[in-house]
């Protein structure tokens, strides 16, 4: 009966996480318009910052339940699941067409978030300081990329791709008391389904026995990733390409950022402990996160003019997420 209740919750927290997810960002998104912020930063910041918002308060809950390790893996996993399996599905779905050069300065940044978050976990634990890095890190970034993309747009004095898109997709007429009304929503029920999920993925690890690193990395990853897949698909169909990628880039940076120095610092607040790290942490995980980046780098990135992310590219980062996935089943049982 408890594996039907926490099974119920898992699938029940993961849906009510997509809707509650989307409504957050449309009332942020609703309230930014209408106080006079452009649509490219409202894209670069707040959509960015909300794709990751399933993320970041399942990362909260499972600090503040005890469970640490399940946040690390939330980040880590999210990371590789976006690149590897929603990438991967977006591009079989339809190819991805790469034009932005905002994109093409974000992805060295999201690289230096990688070596950043990599040695701060290289002693295998995650301190509050640490925690505090990353956050201001993640500040940081939303500064520099939305000066950035202001700087990319007054200096060519045209439109880029990505701002087209972004002044396409932002909702318009919609009144500030009803934008605070979604975002509020969205907020409370963020929490409310992120406690749902957490509590019957805990239930479950236990019952099998499976540490909470893994739960983390596989069930809890590709649940909260099920918006930026959803995103993708569908921006992709659309043609709006630019956003389909960027959504990734942007999430996967904030991932790194704000899902790991979230449970970092509140396990030190709650609990005045370091986050240990699982071993397979450094050795497996993080690891593979960077090998996947590397490669759609080389994959999307485009040398010689406008990159491409075709779909025999997207069946390789397909074939290696399910490999992946099955290394971390064998070593799991």
């Amino acid at each position: 009966m408890e594996m039907l209740l926490s099974s119920i919750a898992i699938l029940s927290g993961f849906l009510l996480l997509i809707w509650s997810a989307d409504r957050f960002v449309m009332g942020a998104s609703g309230i930014a318009l209408n106080f006079g912020v452009s649509p490219l930063v409202i894209g670069l910041t707040i959509v960015g910052f909300g794709t990751s918002a399933p993320e970041m308060i399942v990362s909260g809950v499972a600090a503040y339940e005890g469970t640490p390790n399940l946040a690390v893996g939330n980040a880590l996993g999210s990371n590789i699941t976006n690149i590897a399996l929603v990438l991967g599905i977006t591009a079989l779905v339809t190819p991805l067409m790469v034009h932005s050069k905002i994109l093409k300065r974000e992805y060295p940044i999201m690289f230096m978030i990688m070596i950043l978050a990599w040695g701060l976990l290289w002693d295998g634990e995650l301190s509050p300081t640490d925690g505090y890095i990353l956050i201001l890190g993640m500040f940081a970034l939303m500064v520099f990329i939305t000066l950035m993309g202001l700087h990319e747009k007054k200096q060519l004095n045209e439109k880029d791709p990505l701002d087209e898109e972004f002044n396409e997709e932002i909702p318009r007429d919609m009144s500030t008391s009803a934008a605070f009304f979604w975002l509020l929503l969205g907020l409370i029920i963020l929490l409310v389904s992120s406690r749902m999920l957490i509590w019957g993925a805990v239930n479950i690890a236990h019952a099998f026995h499976i540490s909470d690193l893994v739960i983390g990395l596989t069930i809890v990853a590709i649940g909260t990733s099920l918006p930026e897949l959803a995103a993708s698909i569908t921006s992709a169909l659309k043609g709006e390409h630019e956003i389909a990628i960027g959504n990734i880039i942007g999430s996967n940076m904030f991932n790194l950022l704000g899902v790991l120095g979230i449970p970092a610092i509140m396990t030190g607040a709650l609990f005045d402990l370091n986050i240990t790290l699982d071993p397979s942490v450094l050795n497996r995980d993080y690891p593979v996160m960077m090998a996947l980046s590397i490669l759609l780098f080389v994959f999307a990135y485009g040398f010689k003019g406008k990159g491409r992310l075709n779909r025999l590219e997207g069946g390789v980062l397909l074939m290696c997420y399910m490999a992946y996935m099955l290394v971390i089943f064998q070593q799991s049982i």
